[in-house]
């Protein structure tokens, strides 16, 4: 049987991808429409300006197909002109946006913007190689995002007539959206919710409890949602601004979300954003730290050097702003855990994990706390000094080394001496096993040897 040609299948997967693409295109086949020629803005008079306004957002309805860039240019291109129109339109401050407009308005974005995005199929996709998935229909819809934009930031924006149309359904399919391969998309749909946010107060308790949903869902079932670092974005300003002291949902979230999150296979997708969400927990509230650091050291990664190197890096932010008394609880198992990591054979998670001693704010709180802290780490540090493959890796390690010697010397000879002494218990009792399989070893030769003879006197015995 012969064996399948990887190159080939990596061209099938490739092509499958290109079909994919061509497909993304939210076009629901319509029978072949042809939009009508108005007239620009500046050619009529203020009077009829705003008639103008509402058929021009009226015939942005309709949505071309774009997988097919042959169909209906003229039409394409006459929208995309009234898109532009449209944006030019509600940047000028002329009190255009008048009651009778909301709904035109909305409508025509959700015409655009709302549709079955493509199935994700992460099964083959490789994010540090392979390119995203981008919407053919961009061309239009980069437009309508920028209208509605526009439109949120206008002084003319009445929230208190919005309401009627953003409503807790239209944010869920907005939220929804967020699922869109293409990061574009994600962008403007990222500034819009921050908008939204910021200007409807009713709309907040719901837009936070769909954004836990979303990634509950992520993190308990399907593990796949494109728009996970962007929505994190979102919820780093909105945790900035909470108020003190913290409700319970908030910790809630904090415990059951943000703190799993962790455990994803697609971390380094959103690793900074969920970083900072996490500093921006504990900039509220420090009592909240011990549950962080130990959450983190409950998810540590096992064999991903990938993502102990972000997880370094998190642990080293929460250090930065970490307080004097809550880094005495959580110190002892940090400091386990950043032994192991120097001890990695791995060099950029031993590379990371001494890198702490490069920051003045970690060496304080080390040099703070020595006691307890130096005989923690001086074994896995003294050995790697003599046995690590890594000449930088063992280079490193003597700086620190020194420094735990100009902290406390007398701490750091007692030490020497306590792992010398270890050691010559070590080697000793290795010597009295290997002893030990020595001896069994020879009664095993000589039990065998014992056999060999007995049979042989045996069948001298029994010959006739």
């Amino acid at each position: 049987m012969s064996k399948p040609d990887p190159f080939r299948i990596k061209a099938e997967i490739k092509g499958k991808k290109q079909k994919r693409a061509q497909g993304s295109s939210h076009y629901r086949p319509k029978a072949p429409t042809e939009l009508t020629p108005l007239p620009y803005f500046k050619d009529v008079p203020a009077t009829e300006q705003q008639e103008l306004f509402i058929k021009k957002l009226q015939q942005c309805c309709v949505v071309f197909n774009f997988a097919d860039s042959t169909s209906d240019m003229a039409s394409k291109e006459l929208k995309r002109r009234f898109l532009t129109e449209l944006v030019e339109y509600v940047s000028v401050p002329r009190n255009v946006l008048h009651e009778s407009t909301y709904q035109p308005i909305i409508s025509m974005i959700a015409c655009n913007i709302f549709r079955p995005l493509s199935p994700t199929d992460t099964s083959d996709f490789d994010p540090e190689e392979d390119d995203p998935v981008l919407e053919v229909a961009w061309p239009h819809l980069m437009h309508v995002y920028e209208f509605f934009l526009r439109v949120l930031e206008s002084s003319d924006f009445q929230p208190s007539i919005a309401k009627k149309y953003i409503d807790q359904k239209f944010v869920l399919q907005l939220l929804e959206l967020f699922d869109s391969e293409d990061p574009r998309e994600r962008e403007l749909l990222k500034t819009v919710v921050h908008r939204i946010y910021g200007k409807f107060l009713g709309l907040r308790s719901f837009i936070r409890k769909q954004i836990n949903n979303i990634f509950l869902r992520f993190i308990y079932e399907t593990e796949q949602f494109n728009g996970v670092g962007e929505l994190l974005e979102i919820l780093g300003s909105i945790i900035n601004g909470f108020a003190l002291p913290l409700k319970a949902e908030h910790t809630r979230f904090l415990a059951k979300v943000l703190i799993p999150l962790h455990k994803a296979k697609s971390l380094v997708m959103f690793h900074p954003q969920l970083a900072y969400c996490i500093v921006q927990f504990l900039d509220k509230d420090a009592t909240l730290t011990e549950q962080v650091v130990k959450g983190l050291l409950k998810f540590w990664p096992k064999t991903y050097s990938q993502k102990e190197v972000m997880f370094l890096g998190e642990i080293e932010e929460i250090l930065e702003v970490i307080e004097p008394v809550q880094f005495q609880r959580i110190m002892v198992p940090l400091f386990r855990q950043i032994a192991k990591s120097v001890s990695s054979s791995h060099f950029q998670v031993a590379e990371r994990a001494l890198s702490y001693w490069n920051n003045d704010n970690i060496v304080s709180l080390i040099d703070e706390n020595h006691e307890v802290l130096i005989p923690i780490l001086f074994p896995s540090f003294y050995r790697i000094s003599r046995e690590h493959w890594n000449q930088t890796i063992v280079a490193l390690v003597g700086n620190v080394l020194k420094n735990f010697m100009e902290i406390n010397s007398t701490l750091f000879n007692q030490l020497v001496e306590n792992y010398k002494t270890e050691r010559q218990r070590e080697r000793k009792k290795e010597k009295e096993r290997e002893d030990l399989w020595k001896k069994l070893e020879q009664l095993r030769v000589s039990g065998a040897g014992d056999a060999v003879n007995a049979n042989s006197n045996l069948i001298s015995s029994t010959a006739p």
